[in-house]
């Protein structure tokens, strides 16, 4: 077998190089990455939800973006119990805020599940992970009410994972 040194010149070779390390560099979790092929809904509807107003609808097939600081509700539709998993991707980070806050709420608002994470952990997942999610088990079927809030600066993409709890 003829080694790659003597096959290809300098030149090429240092352009596959460059190729092969913005490829890599490509895969590290971008925003490509993180929506998949989900679809953009813009959440500037208006769906009751408890004695609220929730903006949008989100499942597997969808994502949703907006900028902290701020506060938002969506709804989750559950067909049986499961495990809620509500994923941020986080860009133009310019402060990190005191407390990200993430609300699950069962159907009904008959219950809730207050998730707190302090600024400067939320941005440490972020950078581990590529990510920072929170999760909840909501054992009800119908329309769930999801809120969160922080007090960050940063624009943001959410998206929501339903995973029942038979498959587990």
């Amino acid at each position: 077998m003829t080694p790659v040194v003597t096959v290809f010149g300098r030149k090429a070779q240092a352009a596959a190089v460059l190729l092969f390390a913005s490829l890599w560099a490509g895969c590290d979790g971008t925003r490509e990455d993180f929506i998949g092929a989900r679809v953009k809904d813009s959440c500037g509807a208006a769906w009751p939800v408890c004695d609220r107003v929730a903006g949008c609808i989100l499942g597997s097939e969808s994502y949703s973006e907006g900028r902290f600081p701020g506060r938002q509700q969506l709804i989750v539709q559950l067909k049986e119990a499961s495990t809620v998993k509500v994923s941020f991707f986080l860009e133009d980070v310019t402060a990190a805020g005191r407390e990200t806050v993430v609300q699950f709420h069962e159907e009904g608002c008959r219950a809730r599940i207050r998730r707190a994470t302090e600024g400067r952990a939320v941005l440490d997942v972020m950078e581990r992970q590529g990510a920072f999610t929170e999760e909840a088990e909501l054992t009800g079927v119908g329309d769930h009410l999801i809120e969160f809030e922080s007090d960050m600066q940063a624009r943001y993409i959410i998206k929501v994972d339903v995973t029942p709890l038979r498959n587990r």
